[in-house]
């Protein structure tokens, strides 16, 4: 099943696509210098398959490769954090 992350600017958040087809998003708010999550979810359908993991650790990078400091208002987003202390140094607190 092949899995493709892509930022989708116009709807401002990041998409994970399986198959083709859309499974999930994390939406954000983008400022100058940050990037704010304020959602994350995968649809029903393709719940535990580690989806939001994956969508969650490129958007991060990206932001990291970008230079963008992160909040993230997006429970999912704060846990995954605190899972993967290597993007703990982005956390901006607003």
């Amino acid at each position: 099943m092949p899995t493709e992350v892509v930022d989708n600017p116009t709807e401002k958040r990041f998409e994970i696509h399986v198959d083709g087809k859309l499974a999930g998003f994390a939406d954000y708010r983008l400022l100058p210098t940050k990037i704010i999550f304020t959602h994350t979810e995968v649809l029903p359908e393709y719940e535990g398959q580690g989806l939001a993991g994956k969508l969650v650790g490129h958007a991060l990078q990206v932001s990291a490769d970008t230079g963008l400091r992160v909040v993230p208002t997006c429970p999912y987003v704060a846990k995954y954090i605190e899972r993967h202390p290597e993007f703990k140094e982005l956390v901006d607190s607003a």
